[in-house]
């Protein structure tokens, strides 16, 4: 790999490397989504000494490398210590339309913001994802997945999953409406047909037909339901 001189070439190749988006990148370090852009165009000279660090972590690269370009270039962490940790941040569903954002079936009970787990947590649980840079956090909304989740409860979702080739639970939008449904392949006379069904009984199955404005967002890997003892 050629020498990277500037701190923004070290951070898009990072960043690229890594399969997030800038907003995810300004998320998972608590900042806006123009200071992120502006690291990454170069328009400031680089993050904080401790910004620097939570991107290294978030995208798997060595923190001298990403803020000097010296030492090994980018090297995923696969030895883990108490410091080891990945930023799993929310997904940013206002943004997953532009401004206007989605229509949710309704809106979740607060936020979960994101969380901090090590490597070797997300080795065990989660053996098949499309990449660390993908996984992020959706607050279930709504009660149509009762009892599988409360709404306001943490989803970790794959944003890298776009297409339902396996049954499974998904987040994804018809035209500017929000759902997190089981998502089942039909195999019908005429093809393959997907059919978007709730777990809880009060709501009504329906089927994604052709013709209709539908893009998987990503997959639910894992939820976890919240109980009041």
């Amino acid at each position: 790999m050629e020498t990277m001189v500037d701190y923004s070439d070290r951070l898009t190749y990072a960043l690229k490397q890594a399969g997030l988006s800038v907003q995810l990148l300004a998320d998972g370090l608590g900042i806006s989504y123009q200071a992120a852009k502006k690291a990454l165009d170069g328009k400031t000279r680089a993050f904080t000494a401790s910004n620097n660090q939570k991107a290294a972590k978030l995208l798997g690269v060595s923190a001298e490398w990403l803020a000097t370009g010296e030492g090994n270039a980018i090297q995923v962490v696969t030895q883990t210590s108490q410091d080891d940790n990945r930023v799993i941040p929310q997904y940013d569903v206002a943004g997953a339309m532009g401004n206007g954002g989605l229509v949710l079936e309704e809106n979740p009970p607060g936020m979960i913001k994101g969380w901090s787990v090590d490597l070797d947590w997300l080795r065990l649980n989660l053996p098949a994802n499309s990449g660390l840079g993908n996984l992020c956090i959706v607050t279930g909304f709504g009660s149509s997945m009762q009892p599988k989740y409360n709404p306001g409860d943490p989803l970790l979702m794959d944003r890298g999953i776009t297409e339902v080739k396996t049954d499974g639970v998904y987040f994804f939008r018809v035209g500017e409406h929000g759902f997190i449904k089981q998502l089942q392949r039909i195999p019908t006379s005429t093809g393959i047909i997907i059919r978007a069904k709730s777990l809880n009984q009060s709501y009504d199955a329906f089927d994604i037909t052709d013709g209709m404005d539908f893009h998987v967002l990503g997959k639910i890997l894992m939820v976890w339901r919240s109980e009041t003892v």
